[in-house]
C-alpha cells in the first residue's frame, strides 16, 4: 500500500470520502465495547472458582504454625503468603508484607507515609521546600495520579528499548536532592509491554541519589503475566533487589505485586517487598493503621496457589485465554496498516496492553472518533503526567475484556478511525 504522506491532494480527498463513508456504515453497527482498562474476563476470573471452596467450614483455618486466621494478629501477613509473594519478587519471605486486595493502595500509603512522617526517620515530605518525581512515560496513570495528588512535580522520563532512559534518570537522581522517587513497572510494562533489560536494572542498582530519603518504586505488577509459555531473554527480568544487595544499596527499593489479575480483581492479596529497614519503618505506622489484614484470604491463595510453580502453571491457564486477543488486534493492525506509515504499535509477550502510537497530533481524535462509533478507550494523554502527551500521539488499548472476535471487530473500527483522523491531519496541513 501507499504511504499516505505520499499521497497527492486529490488522492487523499478521494480516500476521505471512501473512509467517512465507512465510518458512517461503522457508526450504524451499534458497537459498544470496552478496551479502556486492563480488566480481566468472567472467563478469566472462572478460573480461580475452586479457591473459594478450599475453605470450607469444617476445615482447619490455621497456618502451618498453628495461627488460627479467622483471629486477629499477625501485623505482616501469614509466614505462607510472605513466601509465596516473595517468590513471585525475587526477595526473602522475611523481607515481605503481605497486606490487603492489591497494590495499588500499598503504593498510595507508602507515598502518603513519606509525606507525612518521612522516609526511615528522615524529614516529613510536606516539610520540605520542593518535591520531584520521576515518571517514565508512556506509562500508568494511576502512579501519576497518586503522584499529583500529593502535590509532587512530576518529571517525565522517556521510555526507549530496555527500559527508560537511564542517562535522564541518573542525572536526576544522582545531582537533585528535590527528586525523591521514580515509577516503575518493569515487566511488561503498562502500557507498552516493554520488560527492563539487564543493563537498565543495573544502572538502577548504582544509583546515587543526591536525596537520602531517595526510593525506587519498583511495582512488579506483571511479573507473572506471559501470554507465551517459551520465554525469551527479553523475557526475564533481572532480580533488582539481589542487584541492590551487591551494591549495599538495597534500602533504594520498595517492590509492589499483587494477586489482583491471578486471581480475582481486587480481591486478591497484594504486598510490599524491601530491605529490613524500609520494612521497619513501614511496620512502625502500620501499627497504627490496622491490627492486620485479612489472613483468611491469604491461607486460600496460598492453599490453592501453593507456590510459584503452581502460580506459573495457573498463569498459563490465564494466557490461553489472553492470547488469541492479542493476536486478533495485531493481525488487523498489520493486515491493514502495512506500508501506510500512519502508526506504530507494540508486539507485548505479556501484561495487559498494546501501546499505539498515531502521526503527531491525532490521539485524541482518534480516541473521540472511536468513541463516537461505540468503542471506548483509555483517554489519549492518560499514560503521561498530567493526562498530557506532549505530542498527542500515544494510545493504550486493553484488549482483555471482550471476546477475540470482538477484539477483531473493535481493532478494525480503531484502525478505521486513525486512516480517517490521518487524512483529515494531513489534509489541514
Amino acid at each position: 500500500m501507499k504511504a499516505y504522506k505520499n499521497m497527492s491532494k486529490d488522492e487523499l480527498l478521494a480516500l476521505k470520502e471512501e473512509l467517512t463513508k465507512a465510518f458512517e456504515d461503522a457508526k450504524g453497527k451499534g458497537l459498544k465495547l470496552d478496551m479502556s482498562r486492563g480488566k480481566p474476563t468472567p472467563k478469566q476470573l472462572d478460573l480461580s472458582m475452586e479457591m473459594l471452596d478450599i475453605l470450607p467450614s469444617d476445615c482447619d483455618y490455621k497456618t502451618e504454625a498453628g495461627t488460627d486466621t479467622r483471629n486477629y494478629g499477625v501485623l505482616d501477613g501469614i509466614p505462607e503468603a510472605k513466601s509465596l509473594m516473595g517468590e513471585i519478587m525475587g526477595i526473602p519471605a522475611d523481607n515481605v508484607i503481605v497486606c490487603g486486595n492489591a497494590s495499588l493502595p500499598i503504593m498510595y500509603d507508602c507515598v502518603s507515609r513519606s509525606m507525612v512522617f518521612g522516609v526511615c526517620g528522615k524529614t516529613p515530605f510536606m516539610k520540605q521546600e520542593k518535591l520531584k518525581f520521576l515518571c517514565p512515560a508512556p506509562g500508568y496513570d494511576r502512579h501519576f495520579r497518586i503522584t499529583e495528588t500529593f502535590g509532587f512535580e512530576m518529571i517525565t522520563i522517556p521510555m526507549v528499548e530496555g527500559g527508560p532512559d537511564m542517562d535522564m534518570v541518573e542525572e536526576y537522581v544522582n545531582n537533585d536532592p528535590t527528586v525523591k522517587g521514580i515509577w516503575c513497572v518493569p515487566k511488561y510494562s503498562n502500557p507498552l509491554g516493554t520488560t527492563y533489560s539487564d543493563e537498565t536494572v543495573r544502572r538502577f542498582a548504582a544509583l546515587n541519589p543526591a536525596a537520602d530519603d531517595f526510593r525506587i518504586y519498583w511495582d512488579n505488577a506483571y511479573a507473572v503475566h506471559h501470554l507465551y509459555e517459551e520465554k525469551d531473554k527479553q523475557d526475564q527480568l533481572l532480580n533488582l533487589y539481589e542487584e541492590l544487595k551487591k551494591n549495599g544499596k538495597e534500602d533504594l527499593l520498595l517492590e509492589f505485586a499483587s494477586t489482583s489479575k491471578v486471581t480475582f480483581a481486587g480481591a486478591g492479596i497484594g504486598a510490599v517487598g524491601a530491605s529490613d529497614a524500609n520494612i521497619a519503618w513501614i511496620k512502625k505506622t502500620m501499627t497504627v493503621q490496622t491490627i492486620g489484614y485479612d489472613k483468611m484470604n491469604m491461607l486460600r491463595h496460598v492453599r490453592y496457589l501453593k507456590n510459584l510453580a503452581g502460580v506459573e502453571k495457573h498463569m498459563m491457564r490465564h494466557a490461553e485465554l489472553m492470547r488469541p486477543k492479542f493476536e486478533a488486534v495485531l493481525d488487523v493492525f498489520d493486515r491493514e496498516l502495512s506500508g501506510l506509515e500512519i502508526g506504530t504499535y507494540t508486539r507485548p509477550r505479556g501484561g495487559y496492553f498494546i501501546s499505539f502510537d498515531t502521526l503527531p497530533g491525532c490521539a485524541k481524535a482518534v480516541v473521540e472518533k472511536c468513541k463516537e462509533a461505540g468503542v471506548t478507550l483509555t483517554g489519549a494523554g492518560a499514560t503521561f503526567p498530567y493526562g498530557k502527551d506532549p505530542k498527542d500521539t500515544n494510545i493504550r488499548i486493553a484488549p482483555s475484556f471482550p471476546t477475540p472476535e470482538e477484539m477483531a471487530a473493535a481493532a478494525d473500527l480503531f484502525v478505521l478511525c486513525v486512516k480517517l483522523v490521518t487524512v483529515e491531519k494531513l489534509l489541514a496541513e
